[in-house]
């Protein structure tokens, strides 16, 4: 039996910066990452790392600024299936923004 999808909130808040400042964070799931690089042609917020073939991202919190190529590199990653392994979550009310492949904001992830 596979283990339940956790809440996006227990994820990465230990070192967050305040919901009001950063209200979307990234929720990357590294160890499925196919480096495929699709992430880092579409955002600057995101870069291969070529010594290791894995995609990282600057800032793993971020503003309404940085949102739309967030998401666009959500969307944009081939992995597990065009189901991606970059998912941008709002802070404020925990769901999936992107790639949200059931479109209910449920955390899509596969640990």
């Amino acid at each position: 039996m596979a283990d339940a999808t956790p809440d996006p909130s227990d994820i990465g808040e230990t070192d967050a910066p305040p919901v009001e400042e950063a209200p979307y964070k990234i929720i990357f799931e590294a160890n499925r990452c196919i480096a495929a690089g699709k992430c880092a042609e579409v955002s600057d917020n995101w870069k291969m790392e070529l010594s290791t073939g894995i995609a990282q991202p600057n800032v793993y919190f971020f503003d309404d600024d940085d949102l739309a190529h967030n998401v666009r590199a959500a969307e944009a990653c081939p992995a597990k299936k065009n189901r991606g392994v970059i998912h941008v979550v709002d802070r404020r009310t925990d769901e999936e923004i992107a790639p949200d492949p059931e479109g209910d904001g449920t955390l899509s992830v596969e640990w």
